[in-house]
């Protein structure tokens, strides 16, 4: 028997005003997610995933990660990046952040 594959785990990094969630592997940035920030409200500006890897889940692991960060902080998201955008208006349990 088999373990199922671990999944590359989602970093957080901010210094209050802009962040990045973002995926490493092997030392390299393959996924990653922008967002500025201001009384409350996160523009979530870009969304990135190697090109070699599109297709996957990182992309919308990275949005489920700042809707998350975003619930917790009580904090708004403004999607400005189009996949972020689409992603948000079509998955109705993301409303309370929107």
């Amino acid at each position: 028997m088999t373990a199922p594959p671990v999944e590359d785990p989602i970093r957080h990094e901010s210094d209050g005003r802009r962040g990045e969630f973002f995926i490493e592997r092997e030392g390299r940035r393959i996924a990653e997610l922008t967002y500025s920030l201001a009384d409350g409200v996160a523009v979530v500006d870009h969304t990135w995933v190697d090109p070699a890897l599109r297709g996957g889940n990182f992309a919308r692991r990275l949005v489920d990660a700042v809707v998350q960060w975003a619930r917790a902080g009580r904090i708004r998201l403004v999607p400005t990046c189009s996949y972020v955008r689409v992603v948000i208006a079509r998955t109705p349990e993301y409303a309370d952040v929107r």
